[in-house]
């Protein structure tokens, strides 16, 4: 009978962190971590959805790709008046 393995909040972080900012794929991150492909799906997808049961302060990865795509259009505005002047 297998045990259920228990895993750090930091190595959640870390697997969840390869998929969503790496680029790496669930497949590529399973084989590298020695986590169950299940257990990955799992975790990126309560990263992807998690409504504040983090830190305080703590903002969802939706929310945080929402104000990084802002931004970018906001420097992208920036340089092309910086390039006019």
């Amino acid at each position: 009978m297998e045990r259920k393995q228990d895993y750090t909040s930091e190595c959640r972080a870390e697997a969840v962190k390869r998929v969503l900012t790496q680029g790496l794929s669930l497949a590529e991150a399973t084989k590298r971590l020695s986590v169950p492909k299940g257990t990955l799906e799992n975790w990126v997808t309560r990263a992807k959805t998690s409504t504040g049961s983090g830190a305080p302060g703590a903002r969802t990865v939706a929310e945080l790709e929402a104000q990084v795509s802002q931004l970018r259009k906001e420097l992208a505005q920036a340089h092309m008046e910086r390039d006019v002047l």
